[in-house]
């Protein structure tokens, strides 16, 4: 088989015929693809891609190397795959088609996510910014939520705190308010993880401006979370994270719910009075907020 003679010149042909090179290298691509000589068929998708490149179709020259990432994959050379997948995404952008590209990155993520969840997490973070830019909120949504929690399982709490921040901005943009409520509560979990209330605390007082939060079981649930911390009282924040708005969160959160433990380790006996304050029910809107808020005018949410 005589894949490059499309390339060949004459007397009579002084350029290449770069598009029938491409197609032929596109034939061989397939046929060793479908004998499982992937190596093969590697080499055949990028001399495609290179020809198509040298015809200036950009868009096909993105496919044909985006389909010789695809072959790595299938050698398990991952890391090799996702670079010429990301090639084949910048491609796409600057040909004009953004979701194309998008759609690349996040294939190039989930390839990544076991082997270099970090890597996975920029893949998904770019794809997202290209599907905010488009305008496609929810794309972006699923991108960035596939991120933060990411970045939660690896422990990287700083940075899965400003995704999440990033997360509940958009959700609020689109009033779907319910979520924003979720990702409050997955935030206070980062933050108590991160050893710091004063950002949890903040990012309750800052999202009683979400309709709907003051006097939803949500805001109820992590005041009482809240102030269990902060007296120390281990039982009544194991209470909380044990409700079913907790257990029941994306399983990153929840394991975060559960192994979540106060400053000290210990159980504070409560005062009668504050057991009977118990007894009347959440904390009412404000109440431990305004209290520490003179005090506690930082934080990160």
């Amino acid at each position: 088989m005589v894949l490059a003679q499309g390339l060949k010149t004459g007397f009579l042909k002084w350029k290449p015929d770069y598009d029938s090179a491409a197609t032929e290298y596109g034939k061989a691509a397939v046929a060793f693809k479908n004998a499982k000589q992937f190596d093969q068929a590697r080499e055949a998708c990028l001399r495609e891609a290179e020809a198509h490149e040298n015809n200036k179709a950009l868009f096909h020259a993105a496919k044909a190397y985006e389909q010789a990432g695809m072959m790595l994959k299938e050698m398990q050379r991952l890391p090799e795959a996702v670079q010429l997948i990301e090639k084949a995404s910048m491609m796409y952008l600057e040909n004009g088609t953004p979701d194309t590209a998008a759609i690349a990155l996040e294939r190039a993520g989930k390839l990544i996510e076991n082997v270099s969840p970090e890597k996975a997490v920029q893949l998904y973070q770019q794809a997202a910014s290209v599907f905010e830019n488009e305008e496609r909120l929810r794309q972006a949504l699923e991108m960035l939520g596939k991120a933060s929690r990411l970045l939660v399982r690896g422990r990287r709490l700083d940075e899965a705190a400003l995704s999440l921040q990033k997360e509940k901005s958009i959700y609020k943009e689109i009033e779907n308010y319910p979520t924003c409520y979720k990702k409050t509560i997955a935030q206070v979990l980062v933050h108590l993880h991160r050893n710091d209330y004063v950002a949890a605390e903040r990012c309750v007082r800052e999202s009683y401006s979400i309709p709907g939060f003051n006097g939803s079981e949500d805001c109820a649930a992590l005041e009482q979370l809240l102030e269990g911390y902060d007296q120390q009282d281990q039982d009544q924040v194991s209470e909380v994270c044990n409700l079913p708005l907790f257990k029941y969160m994306d399983n990153d959160y929840a394991k975060l719910g559960l192994t979540l433990v106060v400053p000290g380790g210990g159980i504070k006996k409560k005062s009668p009075n504050a057991t009977q304050d118990k007894t009347r029910g959440p904390a009412t809107v404000g109440s431990h907020a305004d209290e520490e808020e003179d005090e506690y005018s930082g934080g990160l949410c």
